[in-house]
């Protein structure tokens, strides 16, 4: 079971990440603690773990702010996700369990929904299928360190793929992705598991480089 800390701090990076807490927004942390139900102090500590991970900034006498989304991040994240991304991918096809083979699994079976003959399914549960696709990737490499720093990655990521959801084409592909290197995991091939996920950091950054 969750901690309050840790519910604050999942809920709130949700937030931040899919912009629904918009770039350079005020965070009252009376507000949010209200909205969840819970204390101000899990929700202070979930703010200062938020700002170790670059999602929001604190000023002396000013309070806390939504960190703002800078285009010119993208290369520096990328450059990270490209060497770290394969890497997790390989470790995750080598150690996954069969609970990680499981909820793997389970997700692969979301992908198709994704096409036809299914109804659309809405930009922002594409973006929340996607990060959990990528983080039972990070937990199947049985590694919490390297997991702990690609999600921090991932979420940058994501904030700059939100910021453009509206005029990025393909995203329904770029998640479906996903299928392939899901596929090379649960057959254990560390390989061809690194190629793909090397393959999809360039291809989103391609996709919002196209667009900029």
């Amino acid at each position: 079971m969750l901690s309050q800390a840790e519910h604050a701090y999942q809920s709130i990076a949700d937030r931040l990440v899919t912009l629904q807490i918009h770039p350079g927004a005020p965070i009252n942390d009376e507000q949010l603690a209200q909205d969840l139900e819970m204390g101000r102090t899990p929700v202070r500590e979930a703010l200062k773990r938020l700002e170790s991970e670059r999602l929001v900034v604190a000023y002396p006498r000013r309070g806390t702010f939504a960190s703002e989304v800078h285009i010119t991040d993208l290369g520096h994240i990328s450059e990270v996700r490209q060497q770290l991304e394969p890497l997790a991918a390989g470790l995750a096809a080598a150690r996954a369990t069969a609970r990680h083979r499981n909820e793997l699994s389970e997700l692969a079976a979301e992908l198709e929904f994704l096409g036809e003959p299914h109804p659309p399914m809405p930009a922002q549960a594409m973006v929340r299928l996607d990060m959990r696709l990528h983080r039972a990737v990070y937990a199947a490499t049985d590694n919490p360190y390297l997991a702990d720093t690609l999600i921090r990655y991932d979420n940058l990521a994501t904030r700059i793929w939100c910021l453009f959801l509206d005029r990025l084409p393909g995203l329904a592909g770029h998640v479906a992705e996903h299928s392939a290197l899901v596929d090379c995991i649960l057959a254990g091939d560390a390989e061809q598991a690194a190629v793909h996920a090397a393959a999809h950091v360039s291809g989103f950054e391609a996709a919002v480089r196209a667009i900029i």
